[in-house]
């Protein structure tokens, strides 16, 4: 996995509960696989009403627009334990048909109240954007 950004790189711990949202088949496996080997816990899927310590969340532009991301962004806070742990908001890399751009993804997180402290080249076709509910 050399070059490629791990779980335990985004921050992810043995025992954290991490929900999972907008997985279909295009999703960066090793980087799950990865988060699950270091949490010792499978992915929780969007069904999951526990309290969760971390979100992934996948999102691509025919997904919906920036209304949308700023609504998924919302939900997905909603599984945190009151505006605690941190959503990773993973969008397609620039040369993707189905790319974001940073603009939108910080228009939406704004939007919902979030702000992005930081973004992540995977080194695969995803970009990460850490999240948080503001001073987190």
């Amino acid at each position: 996995m050399s070059g490629i950004i791990t779980g335990e790189k985004l921050g992810f711990k043995q025992g954290n509960v991490v929900q999972e949202f907008g997985f279909d088949d295009d999703v960066d496996f090793d980087l799950r696989d990865s988060i699950e080997g270091i949490t010792g816990e499978q992915l929780e899927d969007e069904d999951y009403r526990g309290v969760a310590d971390a979100v992934i969340a996948w999102w691509r532009s025919d997904d919906g627009n920036v209304d949308d991301l700023t609504d998924y962004l919302v939900d997905c806070a909603a599984s945190l334990d009151s505006g605690a742990g941190v959503i990773w908001c993973l969008v397609p890399i620039g040369s993707s048909e189905f790319h974001v751009t940073t603009a939108d993804v910080a228009e939406a997180s704004k939007t919902a109240g979030l702000s992005i402290p930081t973004s992540v080249a995977l080194g695969g076709n995803w970009t990460a954007y850490r999240i948080s509910s503001r001073g987190h």
